[in-house]
């Protein structure tokens, strides 16, 4: 089966339950700054999850983009990779565990024709610290579809993912409790991490029988969670019932909801019974395009690892430039230069040393282009924003090499490692991955100390760039978002109609703001902007909300960027003065004030820069 093939019946099946398709969002979180990127199918829909109406209802599906950047080290097995399609099918406050897993289990094993035999499930061994019960009630519901599938189903206590590799698993073992940090899902994972107000619940996931055999290297025995690749999860479905209090214990949401996070190629892959991913036609489209231009074979085991890489790398940066993040030296930029350039790594050891990464996008924009058309519109920017990128890292590679070299005796200094970086462009994860192959040592303490002390780049190699959260400064957060609206009013009514968004991150202490222009904007219009915000404030204008068709909306002049991506219902949030002033009119999901007197202090524009090709950025606060 193809990729597409199983998205379709999913969607089919769901939809036929009385859900709602919906569209991804895009990769980069909009008003989210926990993260970079999107990285689990709720993060779009949290506001939903905790009370808010969602426009197309209370039983929704989708297949959302991801990408987990702590993943990128990890690329090489036939399993893992970094941008991944979640399928999600969500009951925001309808229906509970007593129809989603009946519901999963068919979907698996009638619709794509699963061996009920190679399905083994886990779920929630309770906390008690937390006050925080056993999932008894999944268990019954579990039991009875194996039973009808003519499997007697035994369920076992495990408790630990290491005290699995301890026990094992004996014949007819099928349902297995473990704890919170196998079977509990938040965004901060365990419930001892959870900030207040995050919501969580316990999970059941599903686990695909590939039958391999047990490597003894991940532990003594084989379990559902062990990573020898036997076992693969394929589904899992969130009982988001539970949000944490002040007082760090936990209560019942208002509603009860099911959050379902299943791997797209994941479930393709077992569909097809095979259980390397790479297999799957949107991967081995890439990997049978690298084998005519390196003259290599994926079959062959000194290659497998590089095929992997390179497949799983241009993947992710095709999907991320194509959601308007394209390489640079911080933030999301960051990651696509990084994996770009790690596929030019591995093209390398391929014996491909000629720009021609480019030349992957057709295929991969070809086999996406019935649920991502865009990537064949936009094909020619992405070709060129990968092309420039390959150009580039040989040039910075060749002048790094060089100065590799030049280490003395087989060692290379922090100081030396992070002149590397600074001078040549050369992060430190590329330094480390080129010094095996020359024979050099790094001291990478050093290296940290040097980063310390310079400020530079701190945030290398990991994903999230912000301590705060929705459930911090949420207050401040939400006024900061509602000045923003106007400010975007601001500059297109002194810039023009050419002023679109572009992309946000705001926190609890500034606003950044990307939008469409070709050149630097003055000082002197930034006053007039900051002045038309802080004119609507004192205003006191107030914020109306209203759910109208998408084509109207648009049709009726009300600001909006990727329209595409909205469901056809869509939420317009407009501030109006008693006089009937129209300071802004934007689509929007939310938080809001409820009056521009509820933002305090006075907007003040601080930074105004480049961010990309024909696009500007800047940066404001409430003072």
């Amino acid at each position: 089966m193809t990729l597409e093939e199983v998205r379709n019946k999913y969607f089919e099946f769901f939809e036929k339950h009385g859900h709602a398709l919906v569209p991804s969002a895009l990769l980069t979180p909009e008003n989210d700054p926990t993260t970079l990127f999107v990285g689990s199918g709720m993060q779009p829909l949290l506001p939903y999850l905790l009370g808010e109406r969602h426009p197309k209802g209370v039983r929704i599906v989708n297949s959302q983009k991801a990408f987990r950047a702590e993943d990128i080290e990890e690329i090489g097995d036939n399993r893992h990779t970094t941008f991944f399609e979640m399928l999600g099918n969500w009951s925001l406050g309808d229906y509970f565990k007593e129809e989603q897993l009946p519901w999963f289990f068919e979907f698996l094993t009638s619709e794509l024709g699963l061996s009920p035999d190679k399905l083994y499930v886990t779920v929630f061994a309770g906390d008690e610290s937390n006050g925080i019960p056993k999932d008894e009630a999944s268990v019954v519901i579990w039991k009875k579809l194996f039973k009808e599938a003519g499997i007697e189903a035994s369920d076992v206590f495990i408790g630990s993912e290491e005290d699995g590799y301890k026990k094992g698993m004996k014949e007819g073992e099928r349902i297995f409790y473990y704890d919170a940090k196998k079977n509990w899902w938040s965004r901060a994972g365990v419930p001892e991490n959870m900030p207040v107000g995050e919501p969580g619940g316990p999970d059941s996931e599903v686990f695909y029988d590939f039958g391999t055999k047990h490597d003894k290297s991940f532990g003594e025995h084989c379990h559902p969670n062990c990573d020898c690749g036997r076992f693969v999860e394929i589904g899992n479905s969130v009982f988001m019932e539970y949000i944490k209090k002040e007082d760090g214990s936990f209560e019942k949401l208002a509603q009860k909801n099911v959050d379902f996070g299943g791997g797209l190629i994941r479930i393709t892959a077992a569909a097809n019974e095979d259980s390397d991913v790479f297999n799957v036609d949107v991967l081995n489209v890439i990997i049978e395009h690298i084998s005519k231009l390196s003259g290599k074979s994926y079959l062959d085991a000194e290659n497998k690892k590089s095929f992997r890489v390179i497949a799983d790398h241009i993947r992710a940066a095709i999907f991320m430039i194509v959601d308007g993040v394209v390489p640079s030296n911080t933030d999301a930029g960051y990651f696509v230069r990084r994996l770009i350039r790690r596929a030019v790594r591995h093209m390398d050891k391929l014996g491909v040393d000629k720009e021609t990464l480019h030349t992957v996008v057709a295929p991969v924009a070809d086999v996406y282009k019935a649920q991502y058309p865009e990537l064949l519109n936009k094909k020619t920017d992405i070709e060129r924003e990968i092309s420039l990128e390959e150009e580039k890292f040989r040039e910075t590679l060749k002048k790094g090499l060089k100065q590799l070299e030049k280490a003395k005796d087989g060692k290379l200094s922090g100081k030396e490692a992070f002149v590397l970086f600074s001078t040549y462009g050369f992060p430190l994860e590329l330094t480390l991955e080129l010094a095996p192959e020359l024979n050099i040592e790094v001291d990478v303490e050093g290296f940290k100390s040097e980063m310390v002390s310079h400020q530079e780049l701190s945030r290398v190699g990991a994903e999230h760039k912000f301590k705060g959260g929705l459930s911090d400064g949420g207050e401040v957060t939400t006024m900061l978002h509602s000045a923003t609206h106007l400010m975007l009013a601001g500059l297109r009514k002194y810039l023009g109609d050419g002023v679109h968004q572009a992309g946000s991150n705001i926190t609890s202490e500034r606003t950044r703001f990307d939008f469409t222009h070709p050149e630097k904007v003055d000082r002197e219009t930034l006053d007039k902007v900051e002045g038309y915000v802080n004119d609507a404030i004192v205003d006191h204008a107030k914020m109306e909300l209203i759910e109208m068709p998408k084509e109207e909306a648009k049709n009726s002049g009300v600001e909006g960027s990727f329209w595409e991506k909205y469901p056809d219902t869509v939420q317009v949030y407009t501030i109006v003065a008693d006089d009937g002033t129209v300071w802004s009119r934007e689509l929007c999901g939310g938080p809001h004030v409820k009056n521009t007197a509820d933002i305090k202090g006075t907007f003040k524009i601080t930074k105004e820069e480049s961010s990309s090709a024909g696009v500007r950025r800047v940066k404001a606060v409430l003072q």
